[in-house]
């Protein structure tokens, strides 16, 4: 629960701020935009493949 929330306030800053880049100059906040996806995308592949517990093997 408390990894989402970090999840969820992260995500808000990171709109906030290409928000605000976004009032002042538009071509900036897709390039920064387009950088933040690439760095979330190599964030979510770097993490080990969750493995299944013995539970729900059986």
């Amino acid at each position: 629960m408390v990894r989402t929330a970090w999840h969820l306030l992260e995500l808000l800053f990171v709109l906030a701020v290409l928000y605000g880049v976004a009032l002042v100059y538009v071509p900036a906040a897709l390039i920064l935009g387009g950088l933040a996806g690439v760095v979330a995308v190599e964030r979510a592949l770097s993490r080990p493949l969750p493995t299944p517990s013995k539970e729900r093997r059986s």
